[in-house]
C-alpha cells in the first residue's frame, strides 16, 4: 500500500514541475494543428481527385 502512495506522491510532485503551456500558446498551437489537418486533407482529396480522374479515363480510353 505505500508503494502505491508512493507512486501517487511522486506524480503529483511531477506534475507539479510540468511548464503547462498559456492560454495564447494552446489556442496557436491547436490552430496550427487545425491548419495542418486542413491542409494536407485537402492534399490528399485533390491527389484522390487526379488519381480517380485518371483511372476513369484509363478505363474508357
Amino acid at each position: 500500500m505505500s508503494k502505491i502512495k508512493s507512486y501517487f506522491s511522486e506524480s503529483y510532485q511531477e506534475l507539479k514541475k510540468v511548464n503547462w503551456p498559456t492560454r495564447e500558446e494552446t489556442i496557436h498551437l491547436t490552430l496550427v494543428v487545425i491548419g495542418f489537418s486542413l491542409s494536407v486533407a485537402l492534399f490528399l482529396g485533390v491527389l484522390d481527385m487526379v488519381f480517380s480522374y485518371g483511372m476513369r479515363w484509363f478505363i474508357t480510353s
